[in-house]
């Protein structure tokens, strides 16, 4: 059995390359399970709008065996960590991952006092529910802003911390 090592580095330009095709590929594949490609906005994106993400959000890149293999990104809403992209490649799900982005976003905003996280993902994909549920995340409310039902989900990193769910939606 070979053993992998995953590592957890803050994103640099020279990831741009990676983190679009990671993106495209993991979002392309929501795309496909909601069966409306046409309404996933992280399909849309650029190099130029990651080289902007990188420059004014927090973001990371997941690195199996040195090869970047997954990206998370998260900004300050509202005094909220707010993650805008997550994504793993197709290949190295179910590796271990997702749950090392998603700590180091926890670990990094619990470094930086931040009180809660919180992302939106689609309802009705039960195996991204299950997901953020194994990771401390709850649904708060759902919306149908985008076209179909996303739901709000929140991750309290301070107790009886109340978010200010208006400043969250978009």
């Amino acid at each position: 059995m070979t053993i992998k090592k995953i590592q957890v580095v803050p994103a640099e330009e020279k990831y741009i390359d990676d983190i679009y095709a990671i993106t495209q590929e993991a979002f392309s594949k929501y795309a496909f399970d909601l069966g409306r490609p046409d309404l996933v906005m992280a399909l849309k994106e650029t190099a130029d709008d990651i080289r902007r993400d990188i420059a004014h959000k927090h973001v990371f890149v997941a690195l199996l065996d040195s090869q970047p293999v997954g990206s998370i990104r998260y900004e300050l809403k509202h005094g909220i960590g707010y993650i805008s992209r997550f994504g793993v490649k197709l290949t190295a799900q179910s590796c271990g991952i997702g749950h090392a982005l998603i700590q180091a976003v926890v670990d990094d905003c619990r470094a930086n006092n931040i009180p809660a996280i919180a992302l939106h993902t689609s309802s009705k994909m039960s195996s991204l529910i299950r997901f953020y549920y194994g990771h401390g995340f709850y649904i708060r409310t759902t919306s149908t802003d985008r076209g179909y039902v996303r739901a709000l989900l929140i991750k309290e990193l301070q107790p009886d911390f109340e978010p200010d769910i208006e400043a969250l939606k978009p």
